[in-house]
């Protein structure tokens, strides 16, 4: 995403990262998406999200970047998705 500053015609990177909220976590935090900003890694964008929405901590979940399960801290880049999924069952 490229800003432009009033006036000046000079271009700024913005990093974004798209995290998706599922199941109860949706209800939680109110929305199924938000965005965020020069978050670099996985570890950071948590304790931004945790800022964002206390009431997260008290829900298991699996992190999933660019539809693959993570289970570690995993650096971001611009564009990315991270998704977060409270466990589910099939019926």
């Amino acid at each position: 995403m490229i800003y432009r500053l009033k006036g000046i015609g000079i271009k700024t990177d913005i990093m974004q990262v798209k995290v998706l909220f599922f199941g109860v976590l949706a209800e939680v935090t109110g929305t199924n998406c938000k965005h965020y900003s020069e978050a670099h890694s996985i570890g950071d964008l948590t304790l931004r999200i945790e800022d964002d929405f206390p009431e997260v901590v008290h829900y298991n979940y699996l992190l999933s970047l660019n539809n693959e399960i993570i289970n570690s801290d995993a650096q971001l880049n611009d564009g990315d998705e991270v998704a977060l999924m409270p466990p589910f069952a099939g019926g």
